[in-house]
């Protein structure tokens, strides 16, 4: 509390070094967050530099150093609106305010160490005692922000800093943001020609290259291998389906604004699916089903589109078009255990070939008790699925931490959150049960007394969006991928065009047992050969002159561990081999 208590602070005393120099600034809205701070301002006709930063930041160590207080008071509705009565922002939040049933607003004031009031701000608080209680802190950037995230309304400018209790925790974030802009999937990915955004195409619309596509379909051949395991069967849904399918599901109030509508001549209004789930449930109900056809799985990967707010598209972290790997079990109560315990060995032996499986944590997400009108279904049934996946994170040794509210529309979840290479916490695999769906689709079984009764569905994501995941992925390898799931596994490099002949001959050998290996043969000197290929984090080169063309072997060098020596190629196939079925 305390450090959020400092960063909200200096939120405030960044507004009062820009309103010193920048008079005419109309303050929006500055609350601390995750790091640090921000402020919106207005500044009319003007706008800031990144240069003016310095100068701000400057300011803000003169108020600090000058040792001010901070002190709440309370006016009446009529007084606050006229003490901010040129300021339209301020006004409106207080309307907003009104509107909850407030009678009084909140100020804080700074008073100087002459007892002067000095700056004052509209503010619930809460914050320091005084500036002496302020630890380290740096502005950061400045970025566009529409008033309330409102495209419609006015771009306000935002100045974001960053702040903590010592300066060694600073320098250290600092550090860590550094080595985050290296890893940047955006960075990475136009570096390592792995996909590509067309304005013409339109933006969060990803177009793969030809070594971004070997990135999604690595993921889902091994995805497919481990749910194989289990006879989980493939299927292929439509992109689009009758706005009815959404409604049923729940799905057309859910989205709302962010579905795309599709009207086809013959006037039948269609969606594009924001999700896969109600196209599966018509699969299950395309025919009779027994409890002797339980358990039911289902695995796809398709395209499901939401429309984002263009602000909100980021990279491949927010797009529009999403590749999703989405499945669901259905089965009877008794089975429900059994399912989710598939399904979470499925995600134990995939991130393990991923290398993030042991730096995670589970939460039981579990129902917002006070807002049970945010969900669907029956609360018996709530009651039940809660009950029966604390029971299965105990028995799989979870360690699993309940949380309130994290519930999906239809259920509790087990959701897995993993730690990247930067120590980012990202929520990714998940094990949904839902009982409610089922019942809305009206999807039934005939059990063993010949009674017809709805199924269990329990809703899996393994990856989820390979979007997301390879935009994690490539910022947690910083592009310096296993050997297994390396678009490029090896370049071929001739010391001389006298070589090309037996470095063709080798990658067309590699390449039939289905590798992945290119050729650099260029005019370019051999030491520049290598360096491209290093930049382009290559698992291994093999460099071929006049020795391996005599011996028939291969020079290889190895990522991070240089050059390992002159090698018979079969001894170099069975290295490789070893090394990407044990997903090294």
């Amino acid at each position: 509390m305390q450090l959020e208590n400092m960063r909200h602070s200096l939120s405030h005393i960044m507004a009062q070094a820009v309103l010193k120099l920048y008079p005419n600034a109309k303050m929006a809205i500055g609350p601390a967050i995750d790091n640090g701070f921000y402020y919106d301002f207005d500044l009319g006709e003007d706008s800031f530099a990144p240069e003016d930063l310095k100068k701000i930041q400057k300011e803000m160590k003169k108020i600090i150093g000058g040792t001010q207080t901070f002190e709440q008071f309370k006016l009446s509705v009529a007084e606050a609106k006229k003490k901010l009565k040129d300021n339209p922002y301020k006004i409106e939040m207080i309307d907003d305010l009104v509107k909850e049933g407030e009678k009084e607003i909140s100020f804080y004031k700074n008073i100087n160490a002459k007892g002067e009031e000095v700056f004052v701000d509209m503010c619930s608080g809460p914050h320091l005692e005084t500036t002496k209680e302020i630890g380290a802190f740096k502005l950061d950037k400045l970025a566009g922000a529409y008033w309330r995230g409102d495209e419609k309304n006015k771009m306000l400018q935002r100045i974001y800093g960053l702040a903590f209790e010592k300066k060694e925790e600073l320098d250290e974030y600092l550090k860590m943001m550094e080595e985050a802009a290296k890893r940047d999937h955006r960075k990475l990915g136009k570096e390592l020609d792995l996909f590509h955004f067309s304005d013409l195409v339109g933006s969060g619309l990803p177009l793969y290259t030809p070594k971004g596509t070997i990135l999604v379909e690595e993921l889902q051949k091994e995805l497919e291998r481990i749910s194989r395991k289990y006879h989980v069967g493939r299927v292929m849904t439509p992109h689009i389906a009758k706005i009815d399918l959404f409604k049923l599901s729940g799905h057309a109030d859910k989205f709302g604004d962010e579905l795309f509508h599709v009207q086809s001549h013959h006037k039948q209004d269609f969606v594009m699916k924001p999700v896969q789930c109600p196209h599966q449930t018509q699969i299950y109900a395309s025919k009779p089903r027994s409890y002797r056809d339980l358990p039911i799985r289902y695995m796809e990967t398709n395209k499901q589109y939401r429309d984002e707010k263009p602000g909100e598209i980021s990279g491949l972290t927010r797009v529009v078009a999403i590749t999703i790997d989405d499945g669901h079990h259905f089965c009877t109560v008794a089975q429900i255990k059994d399912e989710a315990k598939i399904l979470i060995n499925i995600i134990q032996e995939f991130y393990k070939s991923i290398g993030l499986w042991g730096n995670h944590w589970v939460s039981l997400s579990v129902r917002d008790y006070d807002h049970p009108e945010k969900y669907i279904g029956e609360p018996k049934d709530w009651d039940k699925c809660e009950q029966m996946l604390e029971e299965i994170a105990d028995e799989m040794k979870l360690d699993a931490k309940r949380i309130e509210g994290e519930a999906a529309l239809y259920g509790p979840k087990l959701d897995f959150m993993f730690k990247d290479a930067l120590g980012t916490e990202r929520q990714l695999a998940t094990v949904q049960l839902d009982f409610a769906t089922p019942k809305r689709f009206n999807l039934l079984y005939t059990d063993e007394q010949g009674k017809e009764v709805s199924p269990v569905m329990v809703h899996r994501a393994i990856l989820g969006s390979y979007e997301r995941f390879i935009a994690i992925l490539i910022e947690h390898f910083a592009g310096a991928f296993p050997a297994w799931l390396s678009p490029e596994q090896i370049r071929i490099l001739p010391v001389s065009e006298k070589f090309d002949d037996y470095a063709t001959e080798v990658c067309q050998e590699l390449y039939d047992l289905g590798f992945r290996v290119e050729i650099d043969n260029e005019s370019e000197s051999l030491n520049k050969r290598i360096r491209n290929a290093e930049k382009s984090k290559l698992p291994y080169i093999l460099v071929i002159g006049e020795k391996e063309q005599a011996d028939k072997t291969v020079a290889v060098r190895k990522r991070k561990q240089g050059d390992l020596g002159a090698t018979a190629l079969k001894d170099f196939i069975s290295q490789l081999n070893s090394e990407i079925e044990e997903k090294k």
